[in-house]
Order: C-alpha cells, then structure tokens, then sequence
C-alpha cells in the first residue's frame, strides 16, 4: 500500500484559519503539539466531523478515498465514554456476532467478554474492544485520539505492542495524535510536530526526538510527556 500525503489542510471558520498544515503517513506517523495546538480539529477534518461553522480544505494522495467506517476507522481516547455502560458489548458492535467473537481473539480478548457490561470490565479491556471495533471494517487508515492517555505505564506498553501487532498482520497506517513523546517514540517511525495550527518540525522519529532542531520541540520533550501535557 502506497504513502498517503496530505499535500495541505486548512482548517477554519468564518473567523480565523485554525489549521494550515500538510504531512504524509508511509507507515505510522505521530501527530504532536500542545493542548489548542490543532489536533483534534485535523482528526475531525479527516473523519469529516468538524463541529458546525468550520469547514476544511484538503489536498490529500493516496491509493483508497477516505470513507468513514470503511477505509478510515477511529480509536477514541477514552472507551469508558464511547461505549455505552447500559449496553452489552455484544450489542454495541455493528457486525454478525461470529464476526465480533472473531475480533475480541484478534485482540486477544475472550469472547464471553461480549455478554459483560463496561462497568465490568477493566480500562485495558475496553481499550482493545474500541481498537477491534475499529479493525473490524479492515480499514486502511487508523486514526488513534490519545488511545493510551487514561491507561497506566504497563497498560500502556500492552497496547502499543497490540497496535504493532495488528499493523504488521494486517498492513493499515496509523495517524496517532498524542501529546506523549515517550509513547510515540515506541509505535511510530515518523513525527510532524505541530504549534498553532502549523508544522514546526517534521521527519523520521528517532532522529527528530534525539536531534530536535526546534525549541518548540525541545521544550515540548523537556516537558516530561510521558507523565504530563505541555501547556502554554
């Protein structure tokens, strides 16, 4: 499967331009910056969910179009608040039940955990039940929203894995938005760090975090992301 390149996206309402930015995703690419810093506007552009009064403008290349819940899948950030407590797992899942049973194992998951309610299961459960529900569809591009943020260090480092796994089996991209350096550094090759609404510093992970040629970024991993977000 071929690079996706985001030539540009521009994100703005009829007051100001928040987002001007452009990147590209060969295999997994870490999205980075500041809480405010344009984020979670390029991941509702991308899913085409900008809240009313903003609109995007998009150049983007790749070898599948950009369809929601089928060439693009979403992990939220917290899965206590994107499942319903009221609901059985079973029921929460848009597929044939043989087919949910086939991608709780996928994530290493029983699939007697389908007749268990949220409240029941652990933070680490349902994180790898919102990863499943998003795989299901076999998309080609997995947008992830801070999936690891409410986990603690071990749980954490259990997903992560789980995330390499399934791209090294199954070959999808990931667009991983974080303001965690540390996590990044594990699960992707490339960072585009971005402040404002525009890229400061792009390129490959290692060489970029090890020899950081922006202070933006410099202090951004001076400010301990493993532990705390950067904030103005």
């Amino acid at each position: 499967m071929g690079e996706f390149v985001c030539r540009s996206l521009k994100i703005a309402d009829s007051k100001r331009e928040y987002v001007n930015i452009s990147f590209s995703i060969k295999s997994s690419l870490a999205l980075v910056g500041e809480s405010g810093s344009g984020k979670s506007l390029t991941l509702k552009a991308l899913l085409g969910m900008l809240p009313a009064g903003f609109r995007a403008q998009m150049e983007c290349e790749s070898d599948f179009e950009l369809l929601r819940g089928r060439t693009l899948a979403y992990v939220p950030q917290n899965p206590f608040t994107a499942l319903s407590p009221l609901t059985k797992i079973r029921d929460q899942w848009i597929l044939y039940e043989e087919r949910a049973a086939e991608m709780m194992e996928r994530v290493g998951l029983e699939a007697a955990l389908l007749d268990r309610f949220v409240p029941e299961l652990s933070g680490g459960q349902l994180q790898r039940i919102v990863i499943a529900m998003a795989l299901a569809t076999e998309p080609k591009l997995l947008l992830l929203d801070e999936p690891t943020t409410a986990l603690d260090a071990q749980l954490r480092e259990t997903v992560v894995e789980l995330l390499l796994q399934l791209q090294r089996r199954y070959g999808f991209k990931m667009l991983f938005v974080t303001h965690d350096i540390s996590t990044a550094r594990k699960l992707c090759e490339r960072i585009t760090v971005i402040k404002d609404g525009r890229v400061v510093e792009s390129g490959d992970m290692l060489s970029v975090t090890a020899d950081p040629k922006s202070e933006y970024t410099r202090a951004l991993i001076a400010a301990n992301f493993a532990n705390r977000e950067f904030r103005r």
